[in-house]
C-alpha cells in the first residue's frame, strides 16, 4: 500500500484549508495519514480523504509548545516510523520553517518528503518547492505543494466537510438563522464582547434568528453577547457539532479564526470580521460567498500580533451593527421569519 503521510501541525483553521490538497493527496495514495497537532485533531477527522489522524504537539509549531528534549522528538519519530509511509507532504504557511519537520521525517526514515522552502534544505528534503513571496492564498500555497510532490490539485478546490455531520442541537430550531461566534484562539482576531452582543441584537432585530456559538471556556462570552435576543450554544457544541449548526446557517459572522473556515467548509458564507495582523489575501474565508469588514491598512497590519498592539482595537470595534446587518443582508437577504423578538419568544422545535 501506498500510503502518504501529510503534515499540518497547527490549528483547526489551517488543517481546514489544507482540505483540497489532503483531497488531492487522497486521489493517488492508498492510504491518507495526517499528523496534525492537539489544536488541529479535530478539524482533521473531519477532512474528506484523510484515513487515519495521529496527533503530535510540534514544538516548533504549537503555540504553547512543549521543551524541545530527546526523548519527545525520539518519540515522535518512532511514531512515525511506525505508520509506515512511503513518502510524506509537509504544509505549512509563509512564516513557518518547515526544515526541522523534515529532519523529524528523515529520523523516522520517510523516503521522500516535500516541503516548500526557500532556505537550503541540503538533505532534508527530496522535493524543494519554491513560492511566489506573496499573493497566494492559503488553500493555493498548499495544493501548489502538493501538486510538486506530484498530486495535481482536484477538479473542486473548495473546502469540504466528511458526512455525515451530527445532528443540530435540538433548540437551534430550523436552518436559516444567523450565528455570531465571538471568541477567537488569537485575542487579536476577535471584536470586543460588547461590539459582539450590539451585532448579535441588531441581527436578531432586523434581519432573522440569532445563535450564538463559542467553546466551553467560552461561556461567559457567549451568554454576554447572546443576551436575551439569541440562542446560547456556548460550551455545547464540539468542532463537529458546531459544523452541522454552521451547516444549517444563511450566515456566519465572525472573526478570522477556525469557525470561518469551517463555516466555508459546510457552505456558509461569511461576513468575516478581519483583523489585518494578517493578511486577507492568504487567509479569507475560501470558496465561499463572504464579506470583509475592518480597517485592512490599520497600524497593526502584517504584525501577526496575538493581542492587539492597538489602544481601542480599532480595526475591528470600529465596525458597527449597522455595517454588520448589512453585510449579512448582502450576503443572504432579509429572513422572513422570526423577526423583532427576544429568544424566549423564538419558534424553535426540538
Amino acid at each position: 500500500m501506498r500510503t502518504v503521510l501529510v503534515v499540518r501541525l497547527d490549528s483547526a483553521g489551517d488543517v481546514l484549508l489544507a482540505g483540497p490538497a489532503v483531497r488531492a493527496v487522497a486521489a493517488q495514495a492508498d492510504r491518507v495519514v495526517l499528523l496534525a497537532g492537539p489544536r488541529g485533531r479535530d478539524a482533521a477527522a473531519l477532512l474528506p480523504g484523510v484515513n487515519r489522524v495521529v496527533e503530535w504537539r510540534c514544538p516548533w509549531i504549537d503555540p504553547e509548545p512543549d521543551p524541545v528534549g530527546d526523548s519527545g522528538v525520539c518519540s515522535a519519530a518512532a511514531m512515525i516510523r511506525g505508520l509506515d509511509a512511503s513518502e510524506a507532504v509537509i504544509f505549512t504557511s509563509f512564516h513557518q520553517d518547515p526544515l526541522p519537520t523534515a529532519l523529524l521525517l528523515r529520523l523516522a526514515g520517510v523516503p521522500r518528503v516535500t516541503a516548500a522552502c526557500d532556505d537550503y534544505p541540503g538533505s532534508l528534503l527530496d522535493v524543494r518547492h519554491r513560492l511566489p513571496a506573496d499573493g497566494l492564498h492559503e488553500v493555493e500555497r498548499m495544493l501548489s505543494v502538493a501538486a510538486a510532490a506530484g498530486f495535481p490539485p482536484p477538479a473542486d478546490t473548495a473546502l469540504r466537510l466528511r458526512a455525515p455531520l451530527p445532528s443540530v442541537p435540538g433548540p437551534v430550531g430550523p436552518a436559516g438563522y444567523i450565528v455570531v461566534h465571538p471568541g477567537a484562539s488569537v485575542p487579536a482576531r476577535a471584536a470586543s464582547p460588547g461590539r459582539c452582543a450590539e451585532y448579535a441584537r441588531a441581527l436578531a432585530g432586523h434581519v432573522g434568528r440569532v445563535v450564538v456559538t463559542g467553546t466551553r471556556a467560552e461561556r461567559p462570552l457567549t451568554r454576554a453577547v447572546a443576551g436575551e435576543w439569541a440562542l446560547d450554544l456556548g460550551g455545547q457544541t464540539g468542532l463537529a457539532e458546531l459544523a452541522a449548526v454552521l451547516a444549517g446557517a444563511a450566515a456566519v459572522v465572525t472573526g478570522n479564526t477556525g469557525p470561518a473556515h469551517l463555516a466555508a467548509a459546510a457552505g456558509t458564507p461569511v461576513v468575516s470580521l478581519f483583523a489585518p495582523v494578517v493578511p486577507a489575501e492568504r487567509w479569507r474565508p475560501w470558496g465561499v460567498p463572504h464579506v470583509l469588514l475592518g480597517a485592512q491598512d490599520a497600524p497593526c497590519a502584517g504584525s501577526r500580533a496575538r493581542h492587539c498592539p492597538v489602544p481601542g482595537h480599532p480595526c475591528l470595534d470600529e465596525v458597527t451593527a449597522d455595517e454588520v446587518v448589512a453585510a449579512v443582508r448582502r450576503l443572504v437577504g432579509p429572513a422572513p421569519d422570526f423577526r423583532d423578538g427576544p429568544a424566549d419568544r423564538m419558534e424553535v422545535s426540538a
